[in-house]
């Protein structure tokens, strides 16, 4: 679930000057009001990139190297450029590999670690939810501490963790080592990006970005099929080992080969991870423990209402700080509510069923791990072919038809696998919906960037894209818990028949919350209408984080426009 397509373009600006003093209040009025200004030249010039000013310091520039401002230029920024592709390119594959080659060594690790449901889920949710979470942060200690910095301790701590669940004991060691991978991809995936995209020249940009793109595509298209090698011809500790000579190579070379850049150094939003990461824990400890303890004993509810209380603490600190973690007031957006509504709704459905249907090739029909992913290929690899082709269909008829109908799609495999899905059901008559469920899944990532970009203003697209990653994975958690819920009250691991028992319920619910996000997709507006509301929000509440600079609260830095002339199909990843 980790980055599954649509990956964030957080494209800060780089090279701030982040030495220089904070601009009084009247210099911050003129500085919003010309970038407001600049924002709406910029629409009505879309071939127009934005430039946001920074004031100017008088007097002597601060002591120490200035911050890198531009790539640079002829044979140096050749191999720039290739060092920087080869080392975001490798910690992206690696990050994004892991959680569905997890996801297809489940069902042994069951049987060696004597791991029931509940572990099973918290071995995925662990590392998604740190993720989702810490997401919001990364990038903005990326801003403040150096991105190169930041990006080097994100590999490290992920290649740690990484030894440390290969080591682990038992299913308690391996949850908690989850939890800090996922702390370490957090920092890996956003500054990875920005890394990139300051390393190249303009005229390459598009070019990187797409096989930025790619690289995190393949990974996640061939996790189930990479994980079921590795657990069939050795062990699945080895799916965790396989990052630790990567990560040991990446370290080094990183800190060697990439230029270290700062941006606005705003203030940490502490508060804020507190509150949403102990509200998120709260409801999904909830719907994990609900079948087992009993769904009105005092501990489960106890959980259920720690977690509702955080999270509204969260919604009512983040209105009110002047350095909020996530701008609430974007959501007043209808097309930027509707667009990260279908998102987690989506994901949701898709990730929650996919954890229950790749332990039943295994579990129930009785496939090696290879075997079971190289027969979920037919779903999880049909991005890799039409993903190009939905591009051009995505320029040609805008990004809301394909998203609606991919989820239409999405949630007919589903339903069809529900209505065929048996003990003894053949493969063969599983692909078509496996095909389908793919065919739908690629129609939903592959414009779903140009919907998240095109509901806020050009200024606001890190923010924009960094809380749709974040909603897509925090729907992947809650898919897990909540059919994991209704999975253990119909069946169980007993035997075949009971795995089905359960396995039906759960993914006829995630069919219908499909279902219901290609419902909540019919309200992000058409492609005209989108940016006249997010012109209009500019003016309204969100274009306070215009001034990241100043101190508004963006934890993202400066975010720069799209490059002129680049597709989004360029910009976006190829596999779920």
């Amino acid at each position: 679930m980790n980055q599954p397509l649509g990956v964030p373009l957080f494209l800060p600006r780089v090279g701030s000057n982040h030495s220089q003093p904070m601009p009084t209040r009247i210099e911050r009025s003129h500085l919003l009001t010309s970038r407001i200004s600049r924002i709406h030249h910029l629409k009505e010039n879309p071939t127009m990139s934005l430039t946001l000013d920074r004031p100017v310091a008088a007097g002597p520039p601060a002591s120490g190297p200035p911050p890198a401002t531009d790539p640079p230029t002829g044979r140096a920024a050749r191999s720039t450029a290739v060092w920087a592709i080869v080392i975001t390119g490798l910690a992206l594959f690696m990050a994004s590999l892991d959680n569905l080659v997890v996801s297809t060594a489940l069902p042994v690790i069951r049987v060696n670690l004597h791991a029931g449901l509940s572990g099973l889920e918290w071995t995925v949710n662990a590392y998604t939810l740190t993720f989702a979470v810490l997401l919001l942060s990364a990038a903005a200690l990326g801003e403040r501490f150096g991105r190169r910095r930041i990006f080097v301790l994100g590999i490290a701590l992920f290649t740690v963790a990484s030894a440390a669940a290969a080591l682990s004991p038992n299913i308690a060691m391996l949850i908690a080592t989850r939890a800090v991978q996922g702390a370490g991809g957090a920092m890996i995936m956003p500054l990875s990006l920005t890394l990139l995209s300051s390393a190249v020249t303009p005229e390459r940009r598009n070019a990187a970005l797409g096989i930025w793109g790619a690289i995190g595509g393949t990974a996640v298209a061939f996790g189930p099929l990479v994980g079921g090698a590795v657990t069939t011809g050795w062990a699945w500790q080895y799916i965790f080992w396989l990052n630790v000579p990567i990560g040991l190579v990446l370290v080094p070379l990183a800190w060697w080969k990439l230029r270290e850049s700062h941006g606005a150094a705003s203030r940490l939003d502490l508060a804020g991870v507190a509150l949403v990461s102990t509200g998120l824990f709260g409801v999904v400890f909830g719907l994990v423990r609900g079948n087992a303890h009993g769904w009105t004993s005092d501990g489960v509810l106890g959980s259920f209402a720690i977690g509702v209380a955080a999270l509204a603490g969260f919604i009512w600190w983040e209105l009110r700080s002047d350095h909020p973690m996530l701008d609430v007031r974007l959501f007043t957006n209808r097309a930027f509510a509707a667009v990260n509504v279908t998102a987690m709704l989506f994901s949701f459905g898709m990730f929650g069923s996919i954890f229950f249907l790749s332990q039943f090739l295994q579990t129930v029909q009785g496939y090696s791990p290879l075997s079971a992913g190289l027969r979920v290929l037919p779903w999880t690899g049909m991005a890799m072919l039409l993903a190009p082709i939905v591009g051009l269909m995505a320029e040609r008829w805008g990004g809301k038809v394909l998203v609606v109908t991919g989820l239409v799609l999405q949630s007919t495999g589903l339903f069809w696998l529900v209505a065929i899905t048996n003990p003894t059901t053949p493969y063969l008559d599983m692909v078509p919906a496996f095909v389908v469920a793919g065919v739908g899944m690629t129609l939903f990532f592959v414009p779903l960037a140009s919907l998240v970009l095109g509901s806020v203003p050009a200024a606001l697209e890190g923010v924009a894209s960094g809380t749709n990653s974040a909603f897509r994975e925090l729907g992947g958690v809650l898919g897990i818990a909540v059919l994991g819920a209704v999975f253990s009250s119909s069946g169980s691991y007993a035997s075949g028949q009971q795995y089905v028992n359960g396995l039906t319920p759960a993914i006829a619910v995630g069919a219908g919350v499909v279902i219901i996000g290609a419902v909540a997709a019919l309200l992000v507006p058409g492609r005209r209408r989108t940016r006249a509301l997010a012109a209009a929000a500019a003016g309204a509440g969100a274009g306070a984080a215009v001034e990241p600079s100043s101190g508004s609260g963006s934890v993202w830095g400066d975010p720069v426009a799209v490059p002129s002339g680049c597709r989004e199909a360029d910009l976006v990843g190829s596999a779920p």
